[in-house]
């Protein structure tokens, strides 16, 4: 097998990764109750579209023209998105601490989970791959590290807020 193809292979498997992960949130939002967090989590499945489209079009470059451009890799702008704004934020966790709200906290630390592996996968790609090919990648792991600071800090803050809670009276 040839280079390319196993670019175009290590790509393929990103747009299965990246399609799996935007079908767990687009799920996600059908089982939660909290305005903020289907909020955020709707922008999150717009955000994975957009990184959908940004693979695809790079397996497609590859596919048809033999090789990976700058062009090809800038032909897809992704801006981060703030998910929350403060305010929402504060709104989440007290809601998730008053209402007990576990199956949110989890759905939230399962969403870390996800982001975090395609930031590792896609750091360790950036590090190992040269040319356009490696910075797509860098890309990648940026955005999806985003993500991964996002939800980590929710799953941290509320391991804190039920840690100092006075549990028993």
């Amino acid at each position: 097998m040839s280079d390319k193809d196993n670019l175009i292979k290590v790509f393929e498997y990103a747009l299965n990764q990246e399609k799996t992960g935007m079908s767990f949130f687009e799920t996600s939002i059908q089982r939660m109750g909290v305005g903020a967090a289907v909020t955020a989590f709707r922008k999150l499945v717009e955000e994975e579209r957009k990184h959908i489209e940004f693979i695809s079009r790079i397996i497609s470059d590859l596919k048809e023209g033999g090789g990976l451009t700058a062009g090809a890799v800038r032909a897809v702008a992704i801006e981060s998105t703030d998910f929350f704004d403060q305010r929402a934020q504060s709104e989440f966790l007290e809601e998730c601490v008053v209402g007990s709200m576990v199956p949110d906290v989890t759905v939230f630390n399962v969403a870390w989970l996800i982001e975090k592996d395609l930031s590792e996968f896609y750091g360790g790609l950036a590090r190992q791959t040269e040319g356009e090919a490696g910075k797509a990648f860098g890309m990648l792991a940026s955005w999806e590290k985003g993500h991964e600071l996002f939800f980590r800090g929710f799953r941290d803050k509320l391991t804190e807020t039920y840690a100092n809670m006075p549990w028993g009276g």
